[in-house]
């Protein structure tokens, strides 16, 4: 599942979806990395009721330096494989900062 290009909401705001691949129930939450043509993130809230759903939004918000309003799992709800959206950021400047995050370590 590649990332999707940034399009525009209906309120005129920049949406952007980027592909993540999930592993819940890990020792703790992180940004893993580069996966293909997505990420990697590790939860460690397990796969259960959307709690690995809900440490991946907060954890991405953090990241991405947005609310965690602006953070959504679009698709793969039960699955590893997630389709998340950013409300307020355009697709490369998600990418610049998942990317940065990791040369901060």
């Amino acid at each position: 599942m590649p990332t999707s290009p940034s399009s525009k909401s209906s309120r005129g705001t920049s949406r952007a979806r980027i592909s993540v691949t999930v592993s819940p129930g890990a020792a703790r939450t992180e940004l893993v990395g580069r996966h293909g043509a997505g990420w990697k993130a590790r939860v460690a809230a397990p796969p259960e009721r959307g709690r690995a759903n809900e440490a991946l939004v907060g954890l991405l918000a953090e990241v991405l330096e947005v609310p965690p309003r602006s953070v959504r799992v679009v698709g793969g709800q039960r699955g590893r494989a997630k389709v998340v959206e950013v409300d307020g950021l355009e697709l490369g400047e998600v990418e610049r900062r998942l990317a940065r995050s990791k040369l901060d370590e």
